[in-house]
């Protein structure tokens, strides 16, 4: 068998998939050791397979049942068919290596529990609480692997997450819109006499901007947070948090006057790779 109709191996499975479908996650990883970056791969890998099960499934029933899959990996439950799994086979791996907790790794899963349905968030303390659990948790798991834990990494983590995870939810408005999802709070919404039908619809109004722009100004506050915390976190754990570089061009363009909302606008790989770049070797990030 030659070398081209070999399958990819766990390593490059993982790599891939990031690559594919988070680009920016993939990125951020080249400007790491190897040993760091094929564990951050693993976690980032994870969670790509986590977020997208709402994508692969028509119902609620089959993303639970493979949510549950992953819980029972975490509690010990899951055995052979694990190593079948590219993804789990590494995320093992990383877990192993770096002694990392499952318990976050669990709660991210359950949290996710939220996208299969179409309930809307209803509070900004419901966003925070699953923000801290998705977003925070990988700055945070990312940072154990590049450095030993600390309080100082767990403080910043928190802030990175939620303002990267503010602007993710502020991007996706035009695909969750689409499909009747919300995770702009509804009490947000309520506040500013913005109607869910009109989200759904994409009408882009001027309550909505409002909206909007209040959400804008939470991620701000978050981001000016995380970056002052970056000196008291060690040089070692910095380069964890390199994907905030993207986070703070994407609140950047995300504010841009007269943006429509509903109009997707991605950002080249180019230039999302040009950006990871120079933050990983600013003394920001580095210092």
């Amino acid at each position: 068998m030659s070398n081209a109709t070999l399958p990819p191996d766990n390593v490059s499975f993982c790599a891939d998939l990031v690559r594919s479908h988070d680009f920016p996650r993939y990125a951020a990883t080249l400007f790491v050791p190897a040993a760091e970056r094929r564990a951050l791969l693993a976690l980032y890998a994870f969670n790509v397979e986590i977020v997208r099960v709402r994508d692969q499934v028509s119902q609620p029933l089959p993303g639970e049942i493979r949510f549950q899959w992953w819980t029972d990996l975490f509690s010990g439950l899951v055995h052979g068919s694990a190593e079948g799994n590219p993804v789990a086979a590494e995320l093992l791996r990383a877990i192993r290596d770096f002694n990392l907790p499952v318990e976050p790794l669990s709660l991210l899963v359950d949290e996710h529990q939220f996208d299969l349905y179409n309930d809307p968030m209803p509070t900004m303390a419901a966003l925070e609480g699953y923000l801290a659990a998705t977003s925070s948790a990988l700055f945070e798991l990312a940072a154990r692997i590049m450095a030993p834990p600390s309080e100082a990494a767990e403080h910043l983590a928190r802030h990175a997450g939620l303002a990267q995870g503010i602007v993710q939810v502020i991007t996706n408005l035009p695909r969750d819109a689409s499909r009747r999802q919300l995770f702009l709070p509804q009490e947000m919404l309520a506040s500013h006499g913005c109607d869910m039908e009109d989200v759904f619809a994409g009408r882009d109004r001027a309550n909505l901007r409002a909206v909007l722009e209040q959400l804008t100004g939470e991620a701000q506050q978050h981001l000016t947070t995380a970056l002052s915390l970056l000196a008291q976190v060690p040089a070692a754990a910095r380069p964890a948090f390199v994907p905030l570089s993207q986070a703070r061009a994407d609140l950047k363009r995300l504010t841009q006057p007269g943006r429509n909302p509903f109009m997707p606008q991605p950002t080249s790989r180019l230039r999302t790779l040009w950006t990871l770049w120079r933050a990983s070797r600013s003394r920001e990030f580095t210092k």
